[in-house]
């Protein structure tokens, strides 16, 4: 098994597409009319990984939108080219808390989505851990 897709709450579909193909530089996967106003949604990175849009449908989801991790980091994204996607980022209006730090692990920067979700951008260190426990 492998997990597919990770649910992402938005508030509108389009917005979110938006800022995930501008912001991120990531790709409109699908965008299916499920009718009703529902949309089987998804994007993802150059390399990988992918969120499944879902709209908020009741007020707990709505409340829900932007606290994914209750404040946390939610999300990571690894690069090989982490000054090239820091700059296209900052241009595109993406807002950093921090300025890019070194870790043991690698370059890292936090930076908030189009709803406050916390996100780490980062470019791994040769033989860093990886995601699955590798030396890599």
């Amino acid at each position: 098994m492998r997990l597919a897709y990770t649910a992402y709450l938005v508030r509108e579909y389009d917005e979110a597409i938006s800022w995930f193909v501008d912001a991120l530089d990531w790709t409109l996967l699908e965008d299916s009319d499920l009718g009703g106003g529902k949309r089987w949604v998804r994007v993802g990175g150059r390399d990988g990984g992918e969120l499944l849009l879902a709209r908020a449908t009741s007020p707990e989801q709505t409340a829900a939108i932007g606290k994914e991790a209750g404040g946390r980091v939610a999300f990571f994204v690894h690069t090989r080219a982490f000054d090239r996607d820091y700059a296209r980022m900052l241009a595109a209006g993406v807002k950093f808390a921090e300025t890019p730090r070194n870790e043991v692990y690698g370059r890292v920067v936090v930076f908030a989505d189009l709803y406050g979700n916390r996100w780490d951008l980062i470019e791994a260190r040769i033989n860093a851990v990886s995601d699955n426990g590798e030396t890599t």
